[in-house]
């Protein structure tokens, strides 16, 4: 009993959270929004990066590429980019702990956060919001360990 008194307790927090990049091309307006049966085409695009800043500081963007395409006439409506970061503070947390927390807890503490700056940009170009599907980092997660797990059986 007196050594679990005697452990660290982990701690793990969000420090910061900030803007990196943001860009969103409206490139025919003001045409575009007279045009008549617009049917939205989209494609996303998502990437999780970490990298380390100290022992104690880890940094997880959220990168993501969405394009908007008018699904009669193939117009582009809109374009958006953002790379939406935050720093995340993990202390005395066990080394096997990190990865699940870089690739799952970390982005899905962010990504509410960037969906609604993502939602805001649209507005504020002239279109209804757009709002991103949730995203399921546990199985995002899962499956690049899985492609992780395969790539290391062909090698052997």
């Amino acid at each position: 009993m007196a050594d679990e008194a005697q452990q660290p307790r982990p701690e793990f927090r969000m420090q910061k959270m900030y803007i990196k990049d943001l860009s969103f091309e409206n490139p025919h307006a003001p045409e575009v929004f007279s045009a008549q049966g617009q049917e939205p085409s989209v494609e996303v695009n998502l990437q999780l990066n970490n990298k380390k800043i100290d022992d104690e500081n880890w940094e997880v963007a959220l990168q993501i590429n969405a394009k908007v395409v008018n699904k009669s006439d193939k117009k582009v409506l809109f374009i958006l980019e953002i790379e939406h970061a935050a720093v995340f503070m993990m202390k005395n947390i066990p080394e096997e702990h990190i990865a699940p927390l870089l690739g799952v807890d970390c982005p899905t503490l962010l990504f509410p956060f960037t969906r609604q700056i993502v939602s805001q940009a649209s507005i504020d170009g002239g279109y209804v919001p757009f709002m991103m599907e949730p995203v399921n980092f546990v199985a995002l997660y899962q499956n690049a360990q899985k492609k992780k797990q395969g790539q290391v059986e062909k090698q052997d």
